[in-house]
């Protein structure tokens, strides 16, 4: 019984430290989210790329996270494979200093992070400080965790079956790296696992040579998961994980027979302190560090080993055909799906117009420009289709329900339309006349349309999402966001228009590029987010009217 007490224990209180990590993660990803890409990509030597790695992995409270990151970066050419690989290794360290920060006493900060954290997340009607609610609940939740893992192992530390594992994977140095492997690639969390590792070894629970190496196969398992999730995209994108995972395994492996068979380990700490696995956990990821000077070097036989995809033809990508089904309108329920698919596919080729804008703004490109406004032809053939198919599809007997579902993805088709027609018929032109005119936007200007930018093109994931799943919740989300954008749009017209007022040049001539662009932004973003109404309407989330209802009597007070 006593087993069975503590398995449940300890399993919750390793739920509750996975849950409070990927809490501070998901709230900081929903209020910065759409910077990263920057953060990333502005780096212009593999130094300053290790240092964006190495904070944006503490921010993130994920290694594995900013891998998959520069992934997408790498796909896009967003990011070159050296410095992909400078970030990734950057990261490393950055999870490793973290791991430091928690281990500290910090208990006495758990009861204010809970006050000031829940009043933020369930008093604030403003997203980023809801945000912020959410990233310093998940910091004391994730103290919490740490302190019920360490209540839990101490009843235990002096039974007959912990100490026997404990002695066995300190004599079996192999087994524990391979149990440290499996236990960070299964939770996903390389952080959660070392922070494990910690408590016990501070509790007396599993000594310190058996922590080491547990720690070690967490470096590897950790390195593990950006690969395996990466399995499915294209070459160029997989490179930078199975760099970092050669890398990593390779130096890791290395360590762990180094730490193991030599006497070294006294130098890093002592043999009866936790201290010693940060020690030896920062200390590897430091000196795997070192390589970013090897690393434009490593593309060669990575890219070898991993060519690039052939090119693929636009009009014969999937991309660019139509997923109707003519075939299944006896199959009301099929043929819905195919409709909602088809939805999806004006959405994807929407976001593929709207990513290369901001570009454009900044380096004109005629051929880009022309490849935008031709992809506008795709998106109005796929919304003629749509209304045919939909038309098509209500001779059929439906029932009030599907009926309904039809008339709303038809609706939201020609929504995607008309953000497809800002992007091809108003930004683009207006990108065009920025660089004849030669006109510049200010920093600051620059900034502003940047960031409405980047949140409209995280948007269009959310109302991607919703397509598929009719997710309530994310449905309140997309709305929130499509609000947020609104505040954006506002502020950065206050801001431009003070700009004037201070007389800033440059700022009077990109006026009115900048206000019509920024106008467009919010607009594109519009269309896009609405299809979350009929669902919040449905979920009975939206009131009939934003007006304050007034009786007769409260008018005429106010007449006279």
């Amino acid at each position: 019984m006593q087993i069975l007490a503590f398995v449940i224990e300890l399993m919750g209180a390793t739920m509750l430290l996975l849950y409070a990590v990927r809490m501070v993660r998901t709230g900081i990803e929903r209020a910065f989210g759409p910077s990263f890409k920057r953060a990333l990509t502005a780096s212009r030597n593999r130094v300053s790329a290790a240092a964006s790695g190495l904070v944006l992995a503490i921010i993130l409270q994920s290694s594995a996270a900013v891998a998959l990151l520069v992934s997408g970066f790498t796909a896009v050419s967003a990011i070159s494979f050296g410095a992909g690989l400078s970030v990734v290794l950057g990261a490393d360290l950055g999870s490793a200093l973290l791991i430091q920060v928690f281990s500290f006493d910090l208990s006495w900060l758990v009861p204010v992070l809970l006050a000031l954290g829940g009043g933020l997340f369930v008093k604030s009607e403003r997203r980023p400080l809801r945000q912020a609610g959410r990233i310093i609940l998940g910091i004391a939740f994730i103290l919490i965790s740490l302190r019920f893992l360490r209540e839990t192992m101490d009843p235990i530390r002096d039974s007959s079956f912990l100490p026997a594992i404990a002695d066995y994977l300190a004599r079996d140095f192999v087994t524990a790296f391979i149990v440290g492997v499996s236990l960070a690639f299964a939770m996903h969390s390389s952080v959660a696992v070392i922070l494990m590792c910690v408590t016990m070894v501070s509790i007396g629970a599993i000594p310190v040579p058996a922590g080491v190496s547990l720690v070690l196969g967490a470096n590897l398992g950790s390195a593990l998961i950006p690969v395996w999730l990466t399995r499915s995209m294209e070459n160029r994108a997989r490179r930078v994980p199975l760099a970092n995972i050669v890398v990593r395994g390779s130096g890791a492996i290395m360590a762990l027979f180094v730490l193991n068979e030599t006497s070294i380990l006294p130098y890093i700490g002592s043999l009866d302190s936790a201290q010693t696995l940060i020690n030896t956990h920062i200390l590897f990821n430091a000196l795997l560090l070192t390589l970013i000077v090897f690393s434009n070097w490593l593309e060669v036989p990575f890219r070898a080993l991993l060519p690039d995809d052939p090119p693929s033809i636009d009009d014969q990508s999937p991309l660019y055909r139509s997923v109707l089904d003519d075939t299944v309108f006896d199959r009301p329920h099929v043929a819905i799906a195919s409709l909602r698919r088809e939805v999806l596919r004006m959405v994807q080729l929407v976001e593929t117009m709207m990513r290369p804008v901001m570009d454009l703004y900044s380096k004109f490109n005629a051929d880009t420009a022309r490849s935008v406004i031709a992809k506008d032809t795709h998106v109005n053939a796929a919304l003629d289709e749509i209304r045919r198919y939909a038309a098509a599809l209500q001779r059929v007997s439906l029932n009030k329900s599907d009926t309904k579902t039809v008339r709303e993805l038809t609706e939201y088709a020609i929504a995607v339309e008309a953000a497809g027609d800002i992007v091809a018929k108003r930004l683009v032109p207006l990108a065009r006349e920025r660089s004849e005119k030669g006109v510049r936007f200010s920093e600051d200007g620059a900034g502003e349309l940047n960031r409405m930018h980047d949140h409209a093109l995280a948007n269009i994931v959310l109302a991607s999402n919703l397509l598929v799943s009719d997710d309530l919740e994310s449905a309140r989300l997309l709305l929130e966001e499509k609000q947020e954008m609104t505040r954006l749009e506002r502020k950065s017209r206050k801001r431009h228009l003070k700009r004037l007022s201070e007389g800033v040049q440059i700022s009077f001539a990109s006026s009115d590029i900048h206000l019509e662009t920024a106008g467009g932004i919010r607009d594109f973003n519009s269309h896009l987010s609405s299809a979350a109404y009929p669902l919040l309407h449905r979920g009975g989330q939206l009131l009939e009217t934003r007006l304050i209802e007034q009786n007769y009597e409260d008018l005429e007070v106010r007449q006279r």
